[in-house]
């Protein structure tokens, strides 16, 4: 099977670059290679904790009328500017949404929208003739004839119809001037029917979205409702309810966002690499930030914006998070860590009570190996995120943290209509050993769909990691929710049988599926758009298809095309090519 899907890709990357070659998109040249010790240099030279923590500005997806929310129609574009990452650090180009080129921001506005109030949303792009980072046509890649940036935007985490999904085939460049083959219209519509929570909006171009993240065409996504809200007395207002986008980033000693020109087997792949990880952190588009509190409660929405990386949060004064959310949910009461494993894309709700510490200050730190888990530990450049000031209050903290927050459907894995197998495949060049691309069951993107749920109904799937990586799987549309995960026993052998036969009943799975039980962390225990699936593992999910926190069905239609995928977030993953469609059916 492994000749087999790597002559797929071969033939996809000929007609690819054919394509790309015919027309007047190309990669930009590369620049002198940086070794990681030139870019570990630049890194070490900005001292940390000398820029204060942004707070990103803010757009309302509503407007007041008679006391009351009611829709509107915003217009967001992606423009390329300069954004100062560090005060040390000369301006870097990136590309950035906002409503003006003057406005838009690395992440992004934080759009807040009210719940039960639709929010439309034209999506223009701006962007100039040629990338400002490189990438790689021999992956499935948008390639416009007439030259551009393809983009397409997609709400993480959103409950929305297929055509407002930003489909990595919806992909249009500056002015609508080219359009991808699912593109149909310039205006989204969010229904913003789900519960109140937090999401994030970001680039979804096919084979591009790894390089339109890093050049920062990411933001936050904030869903309220006061009168469900403002009961559970979780700090609140801007200055106590803070958003932090953490993205790992390299940098050029001219400010330039670094990214490889060289591939891990250049003869295949000329410039892709299985996984992207910058020397610093930034926390909204600053680099080892610093952020003064006071001695009282503080909400933050944790948002993993990285293409690769892992964080292994936990504060240095040994304060505990209170986990009140996880992904757009809350959780149906809080759970409290001393350290919170973020994966890629993954979204966790925290309160910390700063009144608390023993100490003036405390820094944010990462102890995630990359990659993870098997990787690297981090070094002292990436192993730091953020520090805290912290001075006396000064006004009351009437904020709390309850006992219960909000109560969402069972997870009744008894319900399940449907048992589904999905395996998350590597392949290797057998030359050089390194990994040539990634694909789920098998398959490719192109390939039809075999997972084609009931809308309305919770299905069960079985996900079986035979790689060497978590893979933060990610579905679109739908919630879910991790039950159990067990260790796979004689996994060579699995994994043989599997090479032959890609069928993990025909190749006995549930003999092999019998290894240690490991516990899902209590913050983990809700409804997600994200769930880690560990290596080596079998990861039981349950899935609903349907609104989790009304157990009512989708208000809109979810069986149109192009409709939804499923995916590794792993950017560099999703990109070649972990990631498979997802077509709803009445």
């Amino acid at each position: 099977m492994q000749l087999e899907m790597r002559t797929k890709v071969m033939e996809l990357a000929v007609l690819l670059l054919v394509a790309g070659v015919a027309g007047a998109t190309r990669p930009p040249s590369s620049p002198p290679p940086a070794s990681e010790e030139t870019l570990q240099k630049v890194a070490g030279s900005l001292e940390m904790y000398v820029d204060e923590l942004p707070q990103m500005p803010k757009i309302y997806g509503f407007s007041m009328r008679y006391g009351h929310p009611t829709p509107v129609r915003l217009t967001i574009g992606m423009y390329q500017k300069k954004w100062k990452f560090h005060r040390d650090l000369p301006a870097s180009t990136v590309f950035v949404f906002g409503t003006s080129a003057a406005t838009a921001t690395f992440p992004g506005p934080t759009i807040e929208a009210a719940q039960g109030v639709p929010l439309s949303v034209t999506w223009q792009n701006y962007l100039p003739a040629r990338h400002i980072l490189p990438w790689d046509p021999t992956v499935p890649t948008a390639i416009p004839r007439r030259g551009g940036v393809p983009t397409v935007v997609h709400l993480h985490g959103g409950a929305h119809p297929p055509q407002s999904d930003g489909s990595a085939f919806a992909w249009f460049t500056a002015g609508f001037g080219e359009k991808g083959p699912a593109w149909s219209t310039p205006t989204y519509t969010y229904p913003n029917a789900q519960s109140p929570g937090v999401l994030w909006y970001h680039d979804h171009a096919l084979g591009l979205t790894r390089a339109n993240l890093l050049a920062g065409l990411l933001g936050a996504y904030v869903i309220r409702n006061p009168a469900v809200e403002a009961p559970l007395g979780l700090p609140c207002g801007d200055e106590f309810d803070r958003v932090l986008m953490l993205a790992d980033r390299s940098f050029y000693a001219d400010g330039s966002i670094y990214m490889n020109y060289t591939g891990d087997n250049p003869n295949i792949h000329p410039q892709w690499q299985p996984e992207y990880f910058g020397e610093a952190i930034t926390v909204n588009g600053k680099a080892w930030p610093f952020l003064a509190v006071a001695r009282r409660r503080y909400r933050f929405r944790i948002i993993n914006t990285s293409n690769a990386r892992f964080f292994n949060l936990s504060l240095t004064n040994g304060l505990p998070f209170t986990v009140v959310g996880s992904d757009t949910n809350y959780l149906s009461k809080p759970a409290t860590a001393s350290n919170i494993l973020v994966s890629v894309a993954e979204t966790f709700d925290v309160v910390v009570d700063f009144s608390e510490s023993t100490t003036s200050e405390a820094e944010l730190v990462n102890t995630a190996p990359y990659p993870y888990p098997g990787g690297d530990a981090p070094n002292d450049l990436n192993g730091k995120v953020m520090k805290f000031l912290i001075a006396p209050a000064k006004a009351r903290d009437d904020s709390r943290v309850p006992a219960k927050l909000l109560d969402y459907v069972a997870v009744a894995e008894e319900d399940a209509v449907q048992k589904r197998y999905i395996v998350m495949y590597e392949y290797e060049d057998a030359a050089t050993g390194n990994p040539t691309h990634l694909y789920i069951n098998g398959k490719r993107l192109e390939d039809p769909a075999t997972e084609t749920p009931r809308a309305g109904t919770t299905e069960v799937w079985e996900v079986i990691n035979l790689t060497q990586d978590n893979h933060p799987l990610h579905l679109h549309l739908a919630s879910f929710q991790a039950v159990r995960v067990r260790g796979l026993v004689d996994i060579d052998a699995f994994k043989s049988c599997m090479a032959r036969l890609n069928d993990a009943v025909r190749c006995n799975v549930s003999q092999h599926a019998v290894g240690e039980e490991v516990a899902v962390p209590e913050h983990e225990k809700g409804w997600k758009n994200v769930v880690k699936i560990a290596p080596s593992h079998m990861t039981t999910i349950v899935v609903k298809f349907f609104m989790v926190d009304s157990g009512k069905p989708y208000p809109f239609d979810a069986t149109p095309e192009p409709g939804y995928v499923y995916h590794c977030h792993i950017l560099d993953h999703e990109d070649n090519a972990m990631i498979r469609p997802l077509k709803l059916i009445k």
